[in-house]
């Protein structure tokens, strides 16, 4: 009997790890697959990212920095 290869889980989410220039670190932050996956890399990912911060921001009036480094998480 022949081995399946099993099939990525297709959530609909990319998961980031980012880390802020003041050193701090969020994981797993969620990005839909729509906006991680096009032909600009990363940079839409990016900016998802910065809008949710500057709406928590504005919720919370604790403001983020800038992100530093964002890294993709792999076998998702």
């Amino acid at each position: 009997m022949a081995r399946t290869k099993k099939q990525p889980n297709d959530s609909g989410f990319v998961l980031f790890n980012i880390v802020y220039q003041d050193g701090t670190l969020s994981s797993n932050r969620k990005v839909p697959r729509s906006e991680a996956d096009g032909l600009d890399g990363d940079a839409p990912a990016r900016a998802f990212i910065e809008a949710q911060d500057r709406k928590i921001a504005e919720m919370s009036g604790n403001p983020r920095g800038p992100i530093k480094t964002m890294t993709r998480l792999r076998g998702q």
